[in-house]
């Protein structure tokens, strides 16, 4: 970890920080954050223990450089490092790659199902099994339906090396939202071997379901949306889920409160998870992901209305889980990475987020206790799509758009 410098809550625009600068797009105002009222005895989410982390665009980081290793891609939503070195990716569009790295090639690979490409979603992410090395399980998140309803389903298939075979959906959330925004979609592993899912909040004003804005229904626990489940490797809701058994209450549900994680990690070492989050019009978050808590989304929320009206007054609710960190303007934080390996010094232990937006990754400077020291910003001038650590401890990224490429971070 780094000795950056200190961040702090930030009640009105501002150019500079004591300690450190923080540079605010357009010197608007931030929100303020609001005190953390006491919690009730045995709330089902507590509160971070550390107030939030309101900021703008972190000053930029020094002695690295971006490595790129192949061109040639157009929306690579996921990646995952193969035991021989090379790498699964998904077009969002619906393929599916088989790239070699060192020898600037990708093949693409069949036995997946058609997959539609509805807005923001279609293929997104990939994720092998814990056991991959024996089962030859591999993960998808992928867009099923249409324009006026549609979802986001876990699959799963079996690769041989070549081909994907016995491709089937594992799990399907209970809900049907219009339009082609907000899926969410990451997969997470965890240290157990079950895995978490990101469901977004079904999309922006005016998307309804019967009447209700999607969004309303991210703090009803009868439905999936602005959720982050938990899956056992067959899909399954495991029985020891926070809410399983409870009336009313999806068994599948880990978290609540929601708009549109696309980006979630974990500490291998001490099973810490962590996810960043889409705002809207500000009020990007990170937040660190505990088991049956409550994210606040939208009745709690520093973001607006991206026409400029208000959500909410409220930055902070008893029960609910501020941020990390809250980000305006928004870098529209699209995969988050926790660096475990030592190859880049002291940025050990820190989360790399990447951003569409921002055209960024943003490296957040983590103590022992997974509380937040500083940012630093690594400006790469395209839309940041993923960012992983490789199984050489190198952090990779994916760029889309017209410089669609892979390119390895390296630091001086």
């Amino acid at each position: 970890m780094h000795p950056t410098m200190k961040i702090g809550i930030v009640p009105v625009a501002v150019t500079a920080l004591a300690g450190g600068g923080f540079a605010l797009f357009g010197g608007g105002a931030l929100p303020k954050a609001q005190p953390v009222a006491e919690l009730p005895a045995n709330p089902v989410a507590g509160v971070q223990t550390q107030k939030v982390q309101a900021t703008g665009v972190p000053t930029p980081e020094t002695g690295w450089r971006e490595e790129v290793l192949m061109k040639g891609f157009n929306v690579p939503w996921g990646m995952a490092f193969l035991p021989d070195g090379k790498l699964l990716v998904t077009e969002r569009a619906g393929q599916l790659y088989l790239v070699d790295l060192k020898a600037n090639s990708k093949t693409e690979v069949p036995g997946l199902p058609p997959i539609p490409e509805i807005g923001q979603g279609g293929l997104m992410d990939v994720a092998l099994h814990p056991n991959f090395a024996k089962n030859r399980w591999v993960y998808f998140t992928a867009a099923q339906g249409n324009g006026s309803g549609n979802h986001s389903v876990l699959m799963r298939g079996t690769f041989d090396g070549a081909k994907i075979s016995d491709a089937k959906i594992l799990f399907t959330p209970n809900f049907d939202k219009p339009g082609g925004q907000h899926f969410g979609s990451r997969i997470q592993f965890l240290k157990d071997g079950t895995l978490l899912m990101t469901l977004g909040d079904g999309g922006n004003p005016p998307n309804a379901m019967n009447g209700k804005l999607t969004r309303y229904y991210v703090q009803d626990m009868d439905s999936d949306l602005g959720k982050i489940l938990r899956l056992d490797e067959n899909g399954n809701p495991p029985k020891d889920n926070p809410f399983a058994g409870q009336a009313g209450a999806q068994p599948e549900i880990y978290t609540l409160g929601h708009r549109n994680v696309q980006g979630i990690t974990m500490d291998p070492a001490t099973g810490r998870v962590f996810a960043n989050e889409h705002g809207a019009f500000g009020g990007d978050e990170v937040n660190e992901i505990k088991k049956g808590h409550n994210y606040g989304w939208p009745k709690a929320t520093f973001s607006k209305e991206y026409s400029g009206a208000t959500i909410t007054d409220i930055t902070s609710l008893p029960g609910m889980d501020d941020p990390l960190v809250a980000w305006t303007p928004c870098p529209a934080p699209s995969a988050i990475a926790f660096l475990s390996s030592g190859k880049y010094g002291d940025w050990k232990g820190d989360l790399f987020s990447a951003g569409l937006a921002g055209m960024d990754i943003r490296r957040i400077d983590l103590d022992s206790a997974g509380k937040v020291q500083g940012m630093t910003r690594l400006e790469i001038k395209d839309r940041v799509r993923n960012v992983i650590q490789g199984p050489d401890g190198f952090l990779y990224i994916a760029m889309e758009g017209k410089n669609g490429r892979i390119s390895r971070l390296m630091r001086d």
